[in-house]
């Protein structure tokens, strides 16, 4: 049976083959929350209904809605308006809380994640770009 670690490592291509593409951690980040408040906003939208805040086709349709528009703003974390819908973004997560009262908690929660993934994200970006510009130790 082959060692997981070892099916993983690429195959050396010599030192005139391209760098392997990294991913920006700032943007899987920040994906990975928008794309868990969807979720959260769904079981928001269940509990809205179930308790019958406001007609059904009012609470599905804005949770929706917002769920969509997460969904979206994580796929345009290629630019600079991806981060910026997905902040403005954050203040509708919290909004649901007028309607359900524990939004405000477990939005203010993602809110805070949503700001560590950003700040987090971008410091190891930045450590990553500093390691690859820095000249290859000298061999012993």
């Amino acid at each position: 049976m082959p060692d997981d670690d070892a099916s993983d490592a690429a195959p050396d291509a010599g030192p005139d083959a391209p760098a392997p593409r990294t991913r920006s951690a700032r943007r899987q980040f920040a994906a990975t929350i928008l794309v868990l408040e969807a979720f959260l906003v769904g079981f928001a939208a269940l509990v809205a209904f179930g308790l019958r805040l406001a007609p059904p086709s009012v609470v599905w349709g804005v949770a929706g809605a917002l769920a969509l528009s997460l969904v979206l703003s994580a796929g345009l974390l290629r630019s600079t308006a991806g981060y910026v819908a997905g902040s403005v973004l954050q203040v509708a997560v919290l909004a649901a809380g007028l309607a359900v009262p524990m939004m405000f908690v477990v939005g203010g929660i993602f809110v805070v994640l949503w700001v560590v993934a950003l700040r987090l994200g971008g410091r190891i970006d930045r450590e990553r770009a500093e390691r690859a510009a820095a000249p290859p130790p000298a061999p012993a």
